[in-house]
């Protein structure tokens, strides 16, 4: 299982350098690239696993398929970067290291068999948790930052009104033109 974990946090942390360049302005034609690339990637690591038999041949194309999803949802955050998509990341990362550690179950019998299935998706469920959580979080900032931008743009406009109202009355100790001028002067320097 630590061996699973560490070639999947070397791929993960790849993927993300890779990522996190093309998330600075990924263009359409980009874009296409990159899936042409995942799916040229993916037909290469298939091959590479026709070479081995049983189990081992079944490991390599659950990992092949694994680093294709996960290169996928990556591609798709770095093309248009947003929570879902970087939880959906997230999520492809869980179910491949599941799949993964699950097919390794195979190997094994009786209770060890099923104890390595258990914690297999054990680990899926808290990093599909962890996601989740994160994803809330970043919704619920969010929305905060939009009602704080609501909560000032209210309290901009509130001070101008009252700060109008006010210049609206000093135009009242004045008479005709002067009057006319003054309150033109307000509603000028106040937007109104």
């Amino acid at each position: 299982m630590k061996k699973l974990n560490l070639k999947f946090l070397v791929i993960a942390v790849g993927l993300t350098f890779t990522a996190g360049a093309m998330a600075q302005g990924m263009s359409k034609e980009g874009y296409m690239s990159g899936m042409a690339k995942i799916k040229s990637d993916y037909s290469a690591n298939k091959t590479a696993c026709s070479s081995q038999s049983g189990n081992q041949k079944d490991i390599c194309l659950v990992e092949a398929k694994g680093m294709r999803n996960v290169a996928k949802a990556e591609l798709e955050f770095s093309y248009k970067p947003t929570a879902k998509k970087q939880y959906n990341v997230k999520v492809a990362k869980a179910e491949a290291q599941y799949s993964v550690a699950n097919e390794r179950c195979d190997d094994l019998g009786g209770n060890a068999k099923d104890v390595c299935v258990k914690e297999a998706k054990a680990v899926r469920a808290s990093s599909k948790a962890d996601a989740k959580v994160q994803l809330k979080v970043s919704e619920a900032n969010k929305k905060a930052r939009n009602r704080k931008a609501d909560a000032r743009n209210e309290a901009v406009s509130d001070k101008v009104d009252a700060n109008f109202a006010v210049a609206k009355e000093k135009c009242d100790k004045f008479t005709g033109s002067a009057k006319d001028d003054c309150l033109m002067e307000a509603k000028t320097r106040y937007s109104k």
